[in-house]
């Protein structure tokens, strides 16, 4: 197995969803991209010809995208590596269009899984969150309940064996919700979700950080790249992105309109 291969497979990226279906803003998503530093990616706009409506982040080695959000459908999907058996070198194809098609479908298509390797999927729209979790031989779909939840690339985490659910599930629980939709601030308007997501100060070294960065043999960089925050509401979608974890001033709001 190449180091590319096992790191992908090991990888910590992370997706924190609060469903509150009574409330003026019903869906909050947070996601953590965690990519080899080499990897080239463009920041989120509208990327993609076939599907204009969509934004998200465009990963220039494949042309897909760990998470997507379209605007008119008040709709998200985010992706996560998932564990099991590897679809055919062959056969494969990326990830990356499976947020683009989800997005624009509110969930998961008709497709030819065997050809993708393990994947989770989240797709949060007003109707609700659910989650699609591929193994290599077979599909699950669940529901996700009001709450708060942390997805990460063993599944959808309803234990506390993970040291990164373990601390951050309570600390997003615990944080006061967006009331309402604004344009205001990137601070005002998430409030106390801004420093969780943001990784809360600890160390990159840490085992339960949630932003993390770690050298391996040879010198390659595996590392948190980016970060977003998606709210879901019928009077609109706010969507916010920081390109430099750790450093709260690139934080910046995307324009939906």
């Amino acid at each position: 197995m190449s180091l590319y291969r096992s790191w992908r497979e090991r990888a910590l990226c992370t997706v924190i969803v609060s469903v509150a279906p009574e409330a003026r803003v019903p869906v909050l998503l947070a996601g953590v991209r965690d990519e080899f530093v080499s990897r080239p990616w463009m920041s989120p706009a509208r990327h993609w010809p076939d599907h204009p409506g969509l934004i998200g982040g465009r990963d220039l080695r494949a042309g897909g995208t760990w998470l997507a959000v379209d605007p008119a459908g008040r709709r998200v999907a985010a992706l996560l590596n998932g564990q099991g058996s590897a679809a055919p070198e062959d056969l494969r194809r990326t990830r990356g269009d499976l947020p683009l098609r989800a997005a624009a479908a509110g969930e998961l298509p008709r497709l030819d899984l065997t050809a993708y390797d393990p994947f989770h999927l989240v797709v949060g729209g007003l109707d609700g969150v659910r989650l699609w979790s591929w193994n290599g031989d077979q599909v699950t779909e669940d529901k996700l309940p009001a709450g708060v939840h942390m997805i990460v690339n063993s599944g959808w985490e309803r234990g506390e064996d993970d040291p990164r659910v373990a601390l951050f599930r309570p600390r997003f629980a615990a944080a006061a919700r967006p009331a309402r939709m604004g344009s205001g601030s990137i601070r005002r308007f998430w409030g106390e979700w801004l420093p969780p997501a943001s990784g809360d100060g600890l160390p990159l070294n840490d085992p339960r950080a949630l932003v993390f960065r770690r050298v391996l043999d040879g010198g390659q960089i595996f590392a948190s790249l980016s970060i977003t925050l998606v709210a879901l509401a019928d009077e609109g979608v706010r969507y916010d992105f920081c390109p430099v974890p750790g450093d709260p001033t690139s934080w910046h709001q995307v324009e939906t309109g």
